[in-house]
């Protein structure tokens, strides 16, 4: 059941989508606001990356010596989101944005 979220939360809640689409640069809040969707979205990433690994760690513990069969879905899930898991910042992104025709 989800929680509801605060009007705090929702007034600090990004806006725009994680990508550099359609930013005016000479605008700095619409700047600013799309950099924090982007590490945002690499946050989200990486805590995802973590509870698999947390529940991976307790697949393991709990299976024993068939945690090979047993923890295969969440060992392969884990590798899945490793790959992309890294908080890099907006920088790469924002200076080297190729923008779509």
């Amino acid at each position: 059941m989800p929680t509801p979220e605060s009007p705090l939360f929702l007034a600090r809640k990004p806006k725009v989508p994680p990508t550099f689409d359609g930013v005016n640069y000479d605008n700095n809040d619409e700047l600013k606001a799309a950099q924090d969707a982007v590490l945002r979205e690499q946050w989200v990433k990486s805590m995802m990356a973590r509870l698999v690994r947390e529940e991976m760690g307790k697949c393991y513990v709990r299976e024993g010596v068939n945690h090979l069969e047993k923890c295969g879905r969440l060992r392969d899930r884990y590798l899945e989101l490793l790959k992309e898991s890294k908080v890099r910042g907006y920088l790469f992104e924002q200076q080297n944005y190729i923008p779509k025709v």
